[in-house]
C-alpha cells in the first residue's frame, strides 16, 4: 500500500481503518491486541517517512507488527492471522520480503539494526535501519549492549522507543521508572529548587521564565541516559499525533546519526476496554467486541492454574520458598504470589539471565527458589543455568510453563527444546506431572529435591486418563498406570494423556500397557528393565523435540545396558521448526495427532 502521496487527513482516516481491521480480526482469531492498536500511528509514520522497499524495518518482539503487515500487501490475507497456513502474528521473512527479520523474543532489534547498519556501510548503500521497540524490551540487557556499541560507532540507525508506560505487565526496573517518572527524580527537583531560589531575587514577571524552564527540562531530561551513551535524543513526542510523528522522523532521518525518538503512546488506544490494562488485553483469545467477553473458556483448570495453586500452598507452609518470573506474572500464575508475598516473589521484567542468577544466590543462602518461565524463554538463560546453578549443584527449581506446542504463536514460541538442552547438563534432574492430581505432588517433590531440577507442563489443561496409582513422586521412579500385552506406551508429562487417547482409539486391535515415566533424568532403571521382559515394542509419547528428546534418551539407555531386542517408536516432533496454528491442526500436520499416531503404530507393528 503506497501511502507517501496521502495527506495528513487521509493518513489519519487510514489509521482508524487499520485500527478497526485489527480489532475485528483479533476479536475473531485472537492475538496481540493492545500493543498493536497502540502503535498504529507510529507504524504509519515509519512507512510514510522511510522506504520499506529498501530500509530495514525491525520490530522488537514483533507482536506489534500488525499495522506493518496491513501496509505491506497483506490486507486481504490478514483475516487468516495466526491460523494454520495463514499469516503469522510476528514478522516472518518467508511470509513477506518486507519483514526484515524473524522475531518473537524480546530485545533483539537494536542489535539487528546495528548489524544491518554495519553491512550497509560496507556495501556503501543509502539505506537506514529503523527500529520500533517498546519500553518493556528496554528492561533486557541485550538492548543496552547494542546501544553501547551503536553510540560509540555512530552509524545511522533510527530507534523509536514506544513508551506506553506499560510492557506486558507493569514495568519493572530503572528504565521504566526513568522514562515515566524523571520529573519526580531528585536531580530534577534540585535543579528546580535552585532555579526557583535564583528567580526569587528577580521581578515577579520572571515567573513566566520559571514555567518555560520547567517545560524545557521536561523535554530534555528523559534523554540524558541515551545522550550519555552517545545517541541523539528527540522527545518525548505524542505517539498518536501523526503530523508531529512524521515531522520528528523527518528530522531524525536527516541527522544521519543514531537517534532515539521517544514516543509516548496509550496501549490499547481506540478500544476503551483495553486502554490502561496491563496484561488482560495484551494477548487475547477470540472475544466479543461489544462486551469484551471471551467467546470460550475451558471449565477445566489449566496446568498453570494448578501450578499456581500448589506453589501458593507451599509458600504458605514454608517461608523459605521464593520465586521469580520474567515479565509474565499472570501468564505463569505468579501474580497472586507476588501480591500475597511481595517480599518473596518477584517479576524482574524481561531479564531471564538475571532471574536465574539472582535465584542461584538465594539458593546458596538457604532459600528454595522457583524460577517460573515459559519453556521458550528459558532458552535465553542457558549459560546461567549451567554456570550459576548446575556447576555448584544449587537447589533451584525451574518450572517450565507452556512446554510443548503452544499453537498460534508459532516457531519462536513452541516449547519443545527444553528436554534436549537440559538433559546435557550434569546435576540436572528432569521430571513432569501428567495430570491435575500429580501436579501438586510434583511441586512438593520439587521443594524437597536437593540440587537443580526442572519440571515441565503444558499450555492449557492436562489431557485426562484413568489411574489408581498413588501420585507421590520419588526420585527416578515411574508408574505403570495400566497393564497390557505385547506393546508398551511410555508417556512423559502430557504424553501420558495422549497415550491414553491413542489406547482408546486402538482398543479393538491392541492392548497396550501405559507407563508414566515421570522422570527422564534419571530414568527408572528397575521399571524399564521389567518392561524389557514383557514388551518388545515401546512407543514414546512426549510433547518435545525428537532430537535429544525422550525417545533418544531411552534409546541411549537401551544401548548402555546392551539391550538390542526393543523396538522404539517415537511420536515426538521431528527435526524442524513448528509452524503456527491451532494445536490440533499443527499436530495433524506433524503426524502426531492421536489419529495419525494410531496409523503409525499399526503400520510399524505390521513390519
Amino acid at each position: 500500500m503506497n501511502i507517501k502521496d496521502k495527506k495528513i487527513d487521509e493518513l489519519i482516516e487510514l489509521c482508524q481503518k487499520i485500527r478497526d481491521k485489527i480489532l475485528k480480526t483479533v476479536s475473531h482469531n485472537g492475538g496481540h491486541l493492545s500493543s498493536n492498536i497502540g502503535a498504529v500511528e507510529l507504524t504509519v509514520a515509519m512507512h510514510y517517512v522511510f522506504d520499506v522497499k529498501k530500509d530495514p524495518f525491525i520490530f522488537d518482539v514483533s507482536h506489534q507488527s500488525y499495522t506493518h503487515k496491513l501496509l505491506t500487501n497483506r490486507w486481504e490475507e490478514f483475516d487468516t492471522l495466526r491460523q494454520f497456513n495463514g499469516i503469522s502474528g510476528y514478522t516472518k521473512p518467508s511470509e513477506s520480503k518486507y519483514d526484515y527479520f524473524i522475531a518473537g523474543h524480546s530485545s533483539t532489534s537494536i542489535s539487528l539494526a546495528f548489524g544491518a547498519a554495519k553491512s550497509i556501510k560496507l556495501k556503501k548503500e543509502d539505506r537506514t535501519p529503523i527500529v520500533l521497540i517498546g519500553d518493556g524490551s528496554m528492561s533486557a540487557g541485550m538492548a543496552y549492549e547494542a546501544l553501547n556499541e551503536l553510540g560509540d560507532r555512530k552509524y545511522p540507525v533510527i530507534i523509536i522507543l514506544n513508551d506506553n508506560e506499560m510492557s506486558i505487565a507493569k514495568p519493572i526496573g530503572a528504565i521504566s521508572k526513568y522514562l515515566s517518572q524523571a520529573m519526580a527524580g531528585e536531580f530534577y527537583q534540585k535543579i528546580k529548587e535552585k532555579t526557583e531560589q535564583f528567580l526569587s531575587y528577580l521581578p515577579d514577571s520572571a515567573s513566566y521564565l520559571a514555567r518555560r524552564f520547567e517545560e524545557s527540562l521536561r523535554l530534555i531530561t528523559p534523554g540524558v541516559l541515551f545522550e550519555e551513551l552517545g545517541l541523539e535524543y528527540i522527545g518525548p513526542v505524542n505517539g498518536h499525533d501523526l503530523k508531529s510523528l512524521i515531522e520528528t522522523l523527518e528530522v531524525a532521518k536527516k541527522l544521519k546519526k543514531p537517534v532515539i525518538v521517544h514516543a509516548q503512546t496509550l496501549k490499547g488506544k481506540g478500544y476503551e476496554r483495553a486502554e490502561g490494562y496491563y496484561e488482560k488485553w495484551h494477548g487475547v483469545g477470540p472475544f466479543d467486541l461489544k462486551s469484551g467477553q471471551a467467546l470460550s473458556k475451558s471449565s477445566k483448570k489449566s496446568a498453570t492454574e494448578l501450578f499456581s495453586d500448589a506453589l501458593f500452598e507451599l509458600a504458605k507452609k514454608y517461608e523459605n520458598v521464593v520465586g521469580v518470573t520474567a515479565a509474565m506474572p499472570s501468564g505463569t500464575g505468579l501474580d497472586r504470589l507476588i501480591k500475597e508475598f511481595p517480599d518473596r516473589f518477584w517479576d524482574v521484567a524481561i531479564a531471564e539471565q538475571h532471574a536465574v542468577t539472582s535465584m542461584a544466590a538465594m539458593a546458596k543462602e538457604g532459600f528454595k527458589p522457583f524460577v517460573t518461565i515459559y519453556s521458550t524463554f528459558l532458552q535465553r538463560a542457558y549459560d546461567q543455568i549451567i554456570h550459576d546453578v548446575c556447576i555448584m549443584n544449587l537447589s533451584v527449581v525451574f518450572a517450565m510453563d507452556r512446554a510443548g506446542i503452544v499453537g498460534e504463536d508459532g516457531e519462536t514460541h513452541q516449547g519443545v527444546f527444553d528436554i534436549s538442552y537440559l538433559n546435557a547438563i550434569p546435576n540436572m534432574t528432569i521430571f513432569a506431572p501428567s495430570s491435575d492430581e500429580t501436579m501438586e505432588e510434583a511441586i512438593i517433590y520439587a521443594y524437597k529435591h536437593q540440587g537443580p531440577c526442572a519440571l515441565r507442563y503444558p499450555r492449557g489443561a492436562f489431557l485426562e486418563y484413568e489411574s489408581k496409582e498413588s501420585p507421590v513422586f520419588k526420585l527416578g521412579e515411574g508408574k505403570i498406570i495400566k497393564d497390557g500385552e505385547e506393546i508398551a506406551f511410555l508417556g512423559f508429562g502430557q504424553g501420558v494423556g495422549r497415550a491414553w487417547m491413542v489406547k482408546e482409539l486402538l482398543k479393538d486391535s491392541l492392548n497396550p500397557a501405559i507407563v508414566d515415566l515421570r522422570f527422564v533424568k534419571p530414568l527408572d532403571d528397575k521399571l524399564l528393565k521389567s518392561l524389557v521382559n514383557s514388551f518388545k515394542t515401546w512407543v514414546i509419547f512426549s510433547d518435545s523435540a525428537k532430537k535429544g528428546g525422550v525417545s533418544e534418551i531411552i534409546t541411549a539407555w537401551l544401548s548402555e545396558n546392551d539391550i538390542k531386542e526393543i523396538k522404539i517408536i517415537s511420536t515426538e516432533y521431528k527435526d524442524s521448526f513448528i509452524p503456527h496454528g491451532k494445536t490440533e491442526e499443527v499436530e495433524d500436520f506433524l503426524n502426531v495427532s492421536p489419529r495419525k499416531i494410531v496409523e503409525l503404530i499399526i503400520n510399524e507393528t505390521k513390519r
